[in-house]
């Protein structure tokens, strides 16, 4: 069986501060209907911007964000326990730094651990641990972990759930003329420059983190895919049934060829 993580953003899973309870549970359905293709790893933002419900500190601050995420994790997972019970779906939380993949030991330690999650048929949800890591230990966004969670664990496909439909060669909130990015085995020029600009206030990503993380899947010779988070329909079709109609689907160049002669499928 195939392997893949899916990485969704703070925007999907939170709204005004709360879970975005029907987001949530259309995500949890569709994971649920891909676990009869595939293995499946979740990587969840959605903490801060869950916990800032209960704790409205200063999230700017260190200590602030560190509050608010500590007081919101069991609130986001309390929120996935419930939904994927509907689905008989049992869950194990991971949180993860960066310096868990700087050290043999303890990235083969978290290896083992959703490898047996996986065979158990347990859903492995991970995050970053925002809460005891200082700085230097942090990503600083779950798109950069959760590209480096799939080639961790050797999943054959990143598939990011955002608030966009894919990358598009200018911001289609701007220009009318925008046009899709179906397929790339490089990145444009100067991409990885632009800053980052989250459009929700509680994310910390943005387009630039996400073509990072692409960057980062291409050059380990996997794919990823983009594709909005709030419409799932695209995402649905193209892995379960090989149709890609809307999405970014990053690839790498040895891969190119063989794709553009493929219908699609991770």
């Amino acid at each position: 069986m195939r392997r893949i993580v899916i990485k969704v953003g703070t925007a999907v899973v939170t709204e005004k501060n709360e879970i975005a309870k029907e987001r949530m549970m259309n995500l949890v359905y569709l994971i649920a209907k891909l676990r009869s293709k595939y293995e499946v790893v979740l990587v969840s933002s959605g903490a801060v911007g869950a916990g800032y419900s209960a704790l409205k500190l200063d999230k700017t601050k260190q200590i602030g964000k560190k509050a608010i995420a500590a007081a919101g994790q069991p609130i986001l997972m309390s929120s996935y326990k419930r939904m994927f019970d509907v689905f008989d779906i049992d869950t194990a939380q991971i949180l993860l730094t960066e310096d868990d993949f700087d050290s043999r030991k303890r990235t083969k330690m978290f290896q083992e651990i959703i490898n047996a999650h996986l065979a158990n048929d347990i859903l492995p949800i991970v995050n970053e641990n925002d809460i005891s890591s200082t700085p230097e230990q942090l990503f600083g966004d779950n798109d950069q972990l959760s590209a480096h969670v799939a080639h961790a664990v050797n999943a054959d496909m990143l598939i990011i759930l955002s608030d966009i439909y894919g990358y598009f060669d200018k911001d289609p909130s701007k220009y009318q003329d925008a046009q899709l990015f179906k397929v790339l085995d490089e990145l444009p020029e100067g991409a990885l420059e632009e800053k980052a600009t989250p459009n929700d206030p509680f994310a910390t990503g943005g387009i630039v983190t996400k073509l990072k993380a692409a960057d980062f899947i291409m050059k380990k010779g996997r794919k990823m895919f983009l594709a909005n988070g709030f419409d799932l329909s695209a995402t649905e079709s193209y892995l379960m049934d090989g149709n890609h109609t809307l999405g970014t689907l990053f690839i790498p160049k040895e891969s190119a060829k063989k794709e553009n002669n493929n219908k699609g499928g991770a």
